[in-house]
């Protein structure tokens, strides 16, 4: 560990680093997640310390039980961080949302990705929503050292309000690299356990003085957003009748165009405001636009920041924003975008002097060559085959790329573990023949709850489970479950052993696989298939390790 710390100074880092380096130098004492893509990369990191030994770090089941622990260790007075995707914070919402009414002891921080553009996600949700809705501090940093710093004074603040702070974070700062600056790490807090348990049991009695308190401290939550240095209103020799508002990473992309924007307005900038920190400076708002005939905000993600400035009834001046398509309501920011809303002509570019690019060849996402994903889903195809009234769920992973050609097997991808309640789902309705297809590690995620359903009912659905052995999607991280476990773990819930089959997914297997596959799937009742193959990557990362010893 102290010959990382050395490096540090001197080596770049992701915004996902620079958000575990400040953990680190916070003091935290432990760590938990679960792998998502912009946020694997935090854990990562601090695994790696933690197997150097540094502090505890550890890949969880689901988010919500990475929150659960992260929530003891601070009950037991330490620090803890927890992270996880934007659509991870759906899963962890319980313990998130009932978080806020606990007397917070150890510094308890949320650090959450953000994927607007949807790179590699469903949705492009943003997670300030889910700040405002539990009433706790935000945090928003705008690049690689304000994510170390933030880092380092949301335990501060979690501890100084009582309250999870959360740390919004999206795709481009997460995987950028620079150069940050440290400061002198701290030592990890004492064991203290809560003195007052009241404040850490949400009965109904205990819960409404808990709530009471929270709202109480609103006031002090605002004054310190509304003074916090991360919140910069700039009025002084500026053109107060326009203003601009922007937050996280659109004030990057503003600031790219400020030189051209003095240009065009003949040397006076507009008023700005931009925002790292929430709940919302309302003051400095009142301030920016208080001679303003028009307020353009330009921020990462929803219109947070304009819904809150338009309200119910119209505005004394014009609010522009993604709502009325000033700034593009889809997708990521980026500096041509914000140029465009600035009202800035685009940049000269190679288009504008008359030549032509080429369009590029369009390469969809696709399975690795030999992946045991598109044997398995050759297999699934061929047992359907000449079958009536069919359906095939699936779900979030590797395997959702089964959708795309050549296999095209998927109708529907929801969410984690959406594939095996839909099944049931739709056997219920009456589809007669039903296979709900799930990765190992997104099965133990979150699909085991809905299995347990259709066990009581013995649903006529056959779920198969795509056992490569790794969470392959995030970088190969290891299941919480070993695959040699998974078929005693089905059995504890209750299925018979004659219809919880084991099969190898190979392609010399596909025709005498599928014909155990029909049979489960023509049988009036619950069957889970297990198809077993090592992932290629994870094999070869596991040979390469084998060879360093």
């Amino acid at each position: 560990m102290e010959k990382m710390e050395k490096a540090h100074n001197n080596t770049p880092l992701l915004g996902d680093e620079a958000v575990a380096l400040g953990a680190l130098h916070a003091g935290v004492s432990a760590s938990y997640g679960y792998p998502g893509t912009p946020s694997t990369e935090i854990m990562e990191y601090l695994i790696a310390v933690y197997e150097q030994g540094g502090p505890l770090a550890r890949w969880c089941t689901n988010e919500k039980t990475a929150l659960e622990a992260a929530l003891g260790v601070s009950f037991a007075g330490r620090r803890s961080m927890v992270t996880m995707k934007h659509v991870g914070l759906n899963v962890a919402s319980d313990p998130f949302i009932n978080g806020s009414l606990l007397g917070i002891k150890g510094g308890l921080v949320i650090a959450v990705a953000d994927d607007p553009g949807m790179h590699s996600s469903q949705n492009e949700q943003d997670s300030r929503f889910y700040a405002a809705f539990a009433l706790v501090p935000c945090m928003e940093p705008r690049n690689q050292q304000e994510a170390y710093q933030m880092t380092r004074e949301a335990f501060e603040v979690s501890e100084r309000f009582q309250v999870p702070v959360l740390l919004r974070l999206s795709t481009r700062l997460s995987h950028a690299r620079a150069v940050v600056s440290v400061d002198p790490a701290q030592e990890q807090r004492p064991l203290s356990k809560a003195a007052d348990k009241t404040q850490w049991m949400l009965l109904p009695g205990f819960a409404r003085r808990n709530y009471a308190t929270l709202i109480e401290k609103q006031g002090d939550i605002q004054s310190w957003s509304t003074a916090h240095l991360g919140n910069i209103l700039e009025l002084e020799d500026r053109d107060r009748t326009w203003g601009i508002i922007t937050a996280g990473l659109g004030g990057n992309y503003y600031e790219e165009n400020v030189e051209d924007l003095v240009r065009f307005r003949e040397g006076k900038l507009p008023a700005r405001l931009h925002i790292g920190v929430y709940p919302v400076p309302l003051d400095s708002i009142r301030r920016l636009c208080a001679e303003a005939q028009q307020v353009l905000v330009i921020e990462e993600g929803q219109p947070f920041i304009e819904e809150k400035l338009r309200g119910l009834l119209p505005p004394a001046c014009t609010i522009s924003g993604k709502l009325d398509n000033r700034v593009n309501r889809t997708g990521e920011l980026d500096p041509d975008q914000v140029r465009k809303s600035l009202g800035l002509p685009p940049r000269p570019s190679v288009l504008s002097e008359g030549l032509t690019i080429p369009p590029l060849p369009n390469r969809p996402p696709q399975l690795c060559q030999g992946c045991p994903h598109g044997d398995s889903y050759e297999t699934i195809k061929q047992a359907l085959a000449g079958l009536e009234n069919t359906a095939v769920t699936a779900d979030i992973g590797c395997y959702s790329l089964g959708a795309m050609p050549p296999y095209e097997v998927p109708e529907s991808i929801v969410c984690m573990g959406a594939s095996v309640g839909m099944a049931k789902g739709a056997a219920d309705a009456g589809i007669r023949h039903v296979v709900g297809v799930i990765g190992d590690s997104t099965f133990l995620h979150s699909g085991i709850p809905s299995l347990i359903d259709a066990i009581a009912a013995n649903t006529p659905m056959t779920l198969v489970i795509l056992d490569n052995a790794i969470v392959a999607m995030t970088g190969c991280q290891e299941t919480m479950v070993p695959s040699s476990k998974l078929r005693e773990l089905i059995r504890g819930l209750g299925l018979t052993e004659e219809h919880l089959l084991e099969l190898e997914s190979k392609k010399p297997l596909i025709h005498e696989n599928a014909l155990r596959l029909r049979a489960e799937i023509t049988y009036p009742g619950l069957s889970v298939v297990l198809f077993k193959r090592e992932c290629l990557e994870a094999a070869r990362r596991r040979r390469k390790k084998q060879a360093a010893v």
